[in-house]
């Protein structure tokens, strides 16, 4: 529904738990907000991805609270519409902008139509009002954190586009960096230095190619500090096709790591190419190669499931997750799940040849592999 009181008095409150602090980390410094962990009275805030959604709906619903609803993140900026089922308000896309001037106007009495970015119930009409898209945010207008720390964002968007992933839709294609002396500010809060990133090692790049003159900077002036620093783990990853010697090179002189961690997400050709990741098995086993050589355990994300595979398709990846583990690496496999907002979002899971699944349960049981299995 649409809100037409006054909201002055109101209580505002972010919604938290464990896998929403990234957002809420990120969005604290920027609004005066509590943090509650069930419904409040007041206006009630929050961020999640497509599994937590049928949990926050029950909840929602539960809740015998004076509430307005505000839903922002991967999941309510892809399906708004399902979202106004059960929230009042949506915030699509990025929320530094868009979720303290949504908060004021409601909080002015005035129309939230006049706020880019948003969707919404219109009170007389009944229909779903999406207003403008809103420009993607310069990042260095914005802290990473305040008082909930969180790894540092270095970049945002990807140009790689692949089919299941949301974060080309969620951030755009266009890479954004967070420069050198905003990320050197915010490193002196943690004890050691860790990232988020689509790419670490696009820092400073358009994504498509490295600008390793760019990393090596990034490092050289964390590395001042002499905390620990781990850069292309989780909770970021690197792409295969962007490892190169002179990356690691960078990496093992400054940096704490003794992993690596890689987005491969295939074993087969025909399945990559048709994902559009951009890179093929030849590289996911080069870049596996040269972290070993140069110290470094690759972790390496494979997905199974994917609808364009074929039994012989799923073989392949097992037999690149063996040929990972032969060599002292590890993989973390995941099932396919379609991701609203993506081109697979309307696709099926391909079912999984028996003796396939069964290999990666043993593996999984013995400890050789992590991931949903």
């Amino acid at each position: 529904m649409q809100v037409d009181v006054r909201l002055t008095e109101h209580k505002i409150w972010f919604r938290y738990n464990s896998k929403n602090s990234y957002s809420i980390a990120a969005l604290m410094p920027l609004v005066e907000a509590g943090i509650a962990r069930e419904p409040k009275d007041g206006i009630m805030l929050y961020s999640f991805a497509s599994a937590q959604a049928e949990e926050v709906y029950r909840e929602v619903a539960g809740a015998a609270v004076d509430a307005v609803y505000i839903a922002g993140g991967p999941h309510p900026s892809a399906l708004p519409e399902e979202v106004l089922e059960h929230f009042d308000f949506v915030v699509i896309g990025e929320g530094e902008e868009t979720l303290p001037e949504l908060l004021q106007v409601l909080r002015e009495g005035r129309d939230p139509g006049t706020v880019k970015g948003i969707a919404y119930r219109h009170k007389r009409q009944g229909r779903v009002m999406i207003t403008e898209k809103r420009a993607p945010v310069d990042l260095d207008r914005y802290p990473p954190f305040s008082k909930i720390l969180a790894p540092l964002e270095i970049s945002r968007g990807c140009p790689w586009g692949c089919t299941y992933c949301q974060t080309p839709r969620l951030f755009g294609t266009c890479m954004r960096h967070r420069s050198i002396p905003i990320i050197a500010r915010y490193a002196r809060r943690h004890r050691d230095i860790r990232f988020t990133s689509p790419n670490s090692l696009a820092y400073g790049s358009d994504g498509r190619a490295p600008r390793l003159e760019k990393v090596q900077v990034l490092l050289k002036t964390l590395a001042e500090q002499k905390k620990p620093i781990y850069f292309g783990t989780f909770p970021s990853e690197v792409r295969p096709d962007f490892v190169s010697p002179a990356a690691l090179e960078i990496i093992v002189k400054y940096c704490a790591n003794r992993s690596l961690s890689l987005g491969g997400q295939s074993g087969s050709p025909v399945v990559l190419r048709s994902i559009g990741r951009g890179h093929g098995l030849t590289e996911i086993q080069e870049a596996c190669e040269l972290a070993l050589d140069y110290g470094l355990v690759p972790q390496v994300d494979l997905i199974f499931g994917l609808p364009s595979e074929q039994e012989a398709d799923q073989r392949m990846s097992l037999d690149l997750v063996r040929w990972i583990a032969a060599r002292g690496g590890k993989v973390r496999a995941h099932r396919f799940t379609p991701l609203p907002g993506t081109p697979l979002a309307a696709t099926q899971p391909a079912p999984l040849a028996p003796d396939v699944e069964a290999c990666l349960g043993k593996m999984a049981l013995e400890g050789r592999l992590t991931g949903s299995w």
